[in-house]
């Protein structure tokens, strides 16, 4: 299986595409809240052996994506809606520091990535599916904080943007302004390649406020 919402850019080992192909199916919603996680079906479905499975089972329960009960097997962690508030608290506090850093930290190579992402905005199209522009979103966040160049900042914000998308998958269908959301980010992204640490810091915060309230007045 080909993780949509898989991080581009890196060289995956079996663990890595077990772990990012079952947490595509637990964030789109395509596995449900509080459904069994049986490992043969796991590895039926990606093609792979029970080792990587079992792996990535073990790193999501550590995210606190799967639960594990014993006696009574792995499930599809719930999801709060309530929760979004408090993840929103971190985002609006991390996600700007994240990206004036990048804006001050991007490497020559990261130009040409972030030249990349603003032509995928470009070509977006005028009808985009919710699930297309989800993708692009967590392309522009995970760059970001990538280019951060902090391990530690970027697994913070990696696991809430995650447990956070969780719950807009919720509301998609009734959200009218994703597509403009999504759009925003290529004034981050400019500023971001442009080095503006300032632009890139307010851009950022504006966004995540922005769009999350709107996910708020959904749910």
């Amino acid at each position: 299986m080909a993780s949509g919402l898989a991080v581009a850019g890196i060289d995956q080992s079996l663990s890595d595409r077990a772990y990012f192909a079952i947490r595509e199916l637990i964030v789109t919603l395509e596995l449900a809240p509080g459904s069994l996680l049986r490992e043969q079906d796991l590895m039926t479905r990606l093609g792979v052996s029970r080792t990587p499975v079992r792996e990535a089972l073990r790193s999501l329960a550590d995210e606190r994506l799967v639960e594990v009960y014993p006696r009574r097997g792995m499930f599809v962690a719930g999801v709060d809606v309530r929760n979004l508030a408090a993840l929103s608290e971190v985002r609006v506090q991390l996600e700007p520091f994240a990206a004036g850093l990048a804006a001050e930290r991007r490497s020559p190579a990261d130009l040409e990535r972030l030249d990349q992402l603003v032509d995928r905005l470009d070509r977006i199209g005028a009808a985009p599916r919710e699930r297309d522009l989800m993708i692009l979103d967590q392309a522009v966040h995970e760059a970001i904080y990538q280019m951060a160049r902090n391990e530690f900042l970027a697994g913070v914000l990696s696991q809430h943007y995650t447990h956070a998308l969780r719950i807009w998958f919720l509301a998609l269908d009734r959200v009218t302004t994703l597509g403009q959301a999504v759009l925003e980010h290529r004034a981050l992204l400019c500023a971001v390649r442009d080095g503006d640490v300032g632009q890139a810091t307010a851009v950022m915060l504006q966004h995540v406020d922005g769009f999350e309230g709107a996910m708020r007045r959904s749910l």
